[in-house]
């Protein structure tokens, strides 16, 4: 019964939860703000940008639990670099609206 109140930053909730156990509720939502003011912002620059010079993509913030943390505590610098190249490449073609669609969803 003690357990089930135990604080949320308690080392029995860290070492069942990990680094999720350190995120409560508003956490989560200012992560959410960031991403969706980052999202509105990049959208802003793709359609007053000229065709050639459109921005990157933004990157969401990393959330406990989504895979994007990387586990190795000693990770291979190229490594990393490579993935983090395959997943912007991969996001910049899932989730990038051409100019266009853009222009069309803000007329």
């Amino acid at each position: 019964m003690l357990i089930k109140h135990l604080p949320r930053d308690s080392a029995l909730n860290r070492d069942l939860h990990g680094e999720a156990a350190d995120w409560s509720v508003t956490d989560h939502l200012l992560a959410a703000v960031v991403d969706h003011l980052a999202a509105a912002n990049w959208m802003f620059a793709s359609v007053n940008s000229e065709e050639g010079d459109q921005p990157e993509p933004p990157v969401p913030v990393p959330r406990p639990g989504d895979g994007s943390q990387d586990t190795d505590p000693n990770p291979d610098p190229g490594e990393a670099d490579a993935q983090a190249e395959v997943e912007a490449e991969a996001r910049t073609e899932a989730q990038a609206p051409s100019p266009v669609q853009l222009a069309r969803f803000f007329a």
